[in-house]
């Protein structure tokens, strides 16, 4: 008997930011599977009884392989489960969905999709901003600063990310920032363009910084590499409203 898997984007760990979907199938699960990032309150919305089990990955840190958690959804689901997968962000913006759904399918097991806020709309609309305007920044880029090594990706388009008239926005970036922002700047961007740097979005320790690509990519160079999550948007648009 096969069960069914439900992946659910948990936004940046508000619960009241969840889709009422997502909250239904958590309510419903039998197990749930969750990044560490999705943790905390929303697994308050679990029904009791429900097996919770950790599988996040965090930077730095001691973390669940890829394969042993493909391996997870497909024996829990064989056993009839109905199962939530719990991915932060939205599930479809740098959280290797994919390859979750690679294995189902071969497993022949059904799942389906539940959107959800990623964090870059979140940061936008913490800070009071908008990610595009009319005429002047009409297209809006995502973007990881980490490879499959963790370093900076090298075949990245800079001509398209060193567009002043772009937002873009910077997954997994804070570490690879300082080179990030060099090889913008060798492209052209200039070194006042305005950066907002989010971390901890939707909770208690909630921090943004308005600053340069420049400046930003110094205090980072000075920091060294904080494991805390953090996103970071660059582009006019990024440093036009007061905070």
């Amino acid at each position: 008997m096969s069960g069914f898997v439900s992946f659910i984007s948990a936004g940046p760990g508000d619960p009241e930011l969840l889709t009422l979907k997502g909250a239904a199938r958590l309510r419903e699960a039998d197990v749930v599977l969750y990044d560490d990032l999705a943790s905390g309150a929303i697994l308050d919305l679990a029904r009791p009884g429900a097996n919770l089990v950790a599988v996040g990955k965090r930077a730095g840190r001691p973390s669940t392989k890829q394969h042993h958690v493909n391996r997870l959804l497909v024996d829990y689901a064989a056993t009839g489960a109905r199962v939530v997968r719990l991915k932060s962000g939205d599930a479809g913006i740098f959280g290797r969905l994919e390859e979750e759904l690679e294995t189902l399918r071969e497993a022949g097991i059904g799942y389906e999709i539940v959107p959800g806020v990623t964090s870059a709309c979140v940061a936008a609309a913490q800070a009071g901003i908008p990610l595009t305007r009319r005429h002047t920044s009409r297209r809006v880029q995502f973007v990881t600063g980490a490879d499959v090594t963790g370093e900076l990706p090298q075949n990245l388009n800079w001509a398209a990310l060193a567009d002043p008239e772009a937002t873009t926005v910077v997954y997994m970036g804070r570490r690879t920032f300082p080179a990030l922002a060099a090889k913008l700047i060798a492209h052209g961007l200039a070194p006042t363009t305005p950066a907002l740097f989010a971390e901890s979005l939707g909770r208690p320790d909630e921090r943004l910084v308005r600053t340069t690509i420049a400046e930003l990519a110094e205090q980072l160079a000075r920091g060294g590499a904080a494991s805390t999550a953090a996103v970071i948007l660059f582009g006019a648009l990024a440093g036009e409203y007061p905070s």
